[in-house]
C-alpha cells in the first residue's frame, strides 16, 4: 500500500472533495428548488440528531484508529494494526446495532423532545438505518488514513455522492405528492443508499490493498481477548473525540430549538422561524462551508502525519507540517471570504433564488475566515495526543455559541442576525483557543510577510473581480456567464500573484 505525504494526501482528498462538493452543491440547489426553504428546514432539523447517533456509534474511533495505525506503521507492527481493526469493528458494530434498535423504538420520543417541528419526524426515522453502515465505514476510513493512503477514501466519497444524486430525484419526486415532510425524508433515504454503496467499495478496497499481511477473520477471538491494551489506547484518543463530537451533536440538537424559541421571543412566528432557519442552515452555511473542503481534506491527512512525526520525536517535522497547514488555510480562506462577501447578492440569487440570504452571508463571511484555520489546528492538537484539550476548547466555544444565540436572537432588533453573530462569535473563540493551545504545546509562529502578501493579493483579486463584473454586466445580459467569468478571471489573477510571490511552495 503506497504511503502518501501530507501534501499529496491532501491533494487526493481535495480533488475528491471538490468533485463531491460540486455534485452535492448542484444537488442541493435542485433539492432546495423542489422542497423550498421550509423543506430544507425540516431536513436540517433531523440532521443534528443523526450526528448525535453517529457520534455515539463511532466513539471517536476513526480519529484514534488513524493515529494508532500511523504509529504502528513506524514500527512495522502489522499484528497491532490487526488488533486495532478487530477491536474497532467489534466495538462500533455492537454500538451501531444497539443504537439503531434503540432509535427505532424511541423515534417518537426523540422527535417530541428534539424536533421543534414534528413534521421532521419522518426525516429522523428515515436516517436511522445509516447507523450500522457508518459504524463499519468509519473504521475502514480510519485505517486508510493511518496508512496515509487517501485514494480509497477519496474515491468512496465520489461514489457515495454519485449514488446519492442518482437516487434523490426518484425518492424526492416519488414522495413529494404525499407532503413536504415525506419529500425531505426521501432526500435522507437517498443518502443512506449512497453510504451503503460507498461501504461496499471500501470493503473491496480493504480486501485488495492490505496485501495479505494479515487475515482479519484469522484469530479474531484471540485478538479480542488480548486486545485490552489496544482498546485502552483507542479510547484514550477516542473518548475525548467522542466528547467533542457529542458537544457538537448536542449543540446541533439544541441549536434549532434555541433558535426557533429565541425568534419566537423576538416575535417571529413558527412558520417564518422555520423558513429563516432553513435559509441560514440550508443556503448560507453551505456557501460558507463549500470552499472549506480543502482545509478539511488537509485536516484528515494531518492527524496521522503529526502522529507519525511525534512517534519519531521529529519536532522540526511537526513545526513544518503545522506551518504548511496554516499557510494552506490562509491561501484558501482569504480569497473565498472576499468572494463570498463581494458577490453575496449574485450567489444567493442565482444559486438559490433567495436574495434575502445575501445579507446573512455578508454578515458571516468575514468571521468564517477563522474556520479555515480552526479545523487544521484541531487536527494538530489531536495528532499531538491531546484530544482532551480539543474537547475542552470546543465545550467553551459551544456554550458561548448557545449563550450568544439566545441573548441576541431573542432581541427584536437582532432576530436571525443575532443567530449569525452568535455562530460567528463561537468560531472566533474556538479558533483562538486552538491557536493558544498549540503555541503552548510546541510553540508557534507565522510569517507576517506571508499574511500581508496573501491579503494584498486577495484584495486586488476582489477589486478586479468586481470591476470586471460591473463592466461585463453592462455588455452581456446573461448574469450567470458574467459571474462565472468574473470569478474565474479574478481567481486566475490571484493564483498568478501567489506564484510570483512564491506563496504556492508548500514544501
Amino acid at each position: 500500500m503506497t504511503k502518501q505525504s501530507l501534501i499529496k494526501g491532501t491533494i487526493v482528498l481535495t480533488i475528491a472533495a471538490l468533485i463531491t462538493r460540486i455534485l452535492g452543491f448542484a444537488n442541493g440547489i435542485v433539492l432546495a428548488n423542489i422542497i423550498g426553504a421550509e423543506g430544507m428546514g425540516l431536513l436540517m432539523m433531523a440532521m443534528p440528531v443523526t450526528g448525535l447517533l453517529i457520534t455515539l456509534t463511532t466513539l471517536g474511533l476513526p480519529v484514534a484508529i488513524s493515529k494508532l495505525v500511523a504509529e504502528a506503521e513506524v514500527k512495522q507492527d502489522h499484528q497491532r494494526v490487526k488488533k486495532i481493526l478487530v477491536i474497532s469493528l467489534t466495538t462500533t458494530g455492537v454500538m451501531g446495532i444497539v443504537l439503531m434498535i434503540g432509535a427505532l423504538i424511541g423515534a417518537k420520543a426523540l422527535s417530541s423532545v428534539f424536533l421543534t417541528d414534528q413534521r421532521a419526524y419522518y426525516s429522523l426515522l428515515a436516517v436511522i438505518p445509516i447507523i450500522p453502515i457508518i459504524a463499519v465505514s468509519s473504521v475502514l476510513k480510519g485505517y486508510f488514513r493511518g496508512k496515509q493512503n487517501m485514494n480509497p477514501i477519496g474515491l468512496s466519497q465520489v461514489i457515495e455522492q454519485v449514488a446519492r444524486i442518482a437516487c434523490i430525484f426518484f425518492f424526492v419526486r416519488w414522495l413529494l405528492p404525499y407532503g413536504i415532510e415525506f419529500a425531505a425524508a426521501g432526500a435522507v433515504l437517498s443518502g443512506i443508499v449512497g453510504e451503503a454503496i460507498s461501504l461496499l467499495y471500501l470493503l473491496s478496497a480493504f480486501k485488495w490493498l492490505k496485501q495479505k499481511r494479515f487475515k482479519l477473520r484469522s484469530g479474531f477471538t484471540n485478538h479480542m481477548s488480548k486486545g485490552q491494551g489496544v482498546l485502552k489506547d483507542l479510547l484514550h484518543t477516542g473518548l475525548p473525540t467522542t466528547g467533542n463530537g457529542l458537544i457538537h451533536s448536542v449543540t446541533g440538537v439544541i441549536q434549532p430549538i434555541l433558535i426557533t424559541q429565541s425568534l419566537a421571543i423576538a416575535g417571529v412566528g413558527t412558520a417564518l422561524a422555520t423558513q429563516q432557519f432553513g435559509v441560514l442552515m440550508g443556503f448560507v452555511l453551505p456557501l460558507l462551508m463549500l470552499p472549506g473542503f480543502i482545509t478539511h481534506s488537509m485536516s484528515i491527512a494531518l492527524i496521522p502525519a503529526i502522529s507519525e512525526a511525534k512517534e519519531k520525536n521529529a519536532k522540526g517535522l511537526i513545526h513544518k507540517r503545522t506551518q504548511q497547514a496554516v499557510r494552506v488555510s490562509l491561501v484558501v480562506g482569504m480569497p473565498c471570504t472576499i468572494i463570498l462577501f463581494l458577490f453575496a447578492d449574485q450567489l444567493t440569487t442565482i444559486i438559490y433564488n433567495s436574495p434575502e440570504a445575501a445579507v446573512l452571508l455578508k454578515l458571516m463571511a468575514p468571521f468564517h475566515l477563522l474556520q479555515y484555520f480552526r479545523i487544521p489546528l484541531q487536527s494538530v492538537i489531536i495528532g499531538l495526543g491531546r484530544a482532551n484539550i480539543v474537547m475542552i476548547n470546543d465545550i467553551l466555544a459551544s456554550v458561548a455559541r448557545l449563550g450568544f444565540i439566545f441573548f441576541l436572537a431573542s432581541q427584536p432588533n437582532f432576530g436571525i442576525f443575532g443567530v449569525c453573530l452568535g455562530i460567528s462569535a463561537s468560531i472566533i473563540l474556538g479558533t483562538l483557543l486552538h491557536f493558544f493551545t498549540i503555541a503552548k504545546l510546541i510553540g508557534f509562529s507565522f510569517k507576517l510577510a506571508d499574511v500581508v502578501k496573501v491579503l494584498l493579493s486577495a484584495a486586488l483579486m476582489g477589486y478586479i473581480g468586481r470591476f470586471l463584473f460591473t463592466f461585463l454586466s453592462s455588455e452581456v445580459s446573461n448574469e450567470i456567464f458574467v459571474l462565472c467569468t468574473s470569478l474565474a478571471v479574478s481567481l486566475l489573477i490571484y493564483l498568478a500573484l501567489l506564484k510570483c510571490l512564491n506563496l504556492l511552495n508548500f514544501k
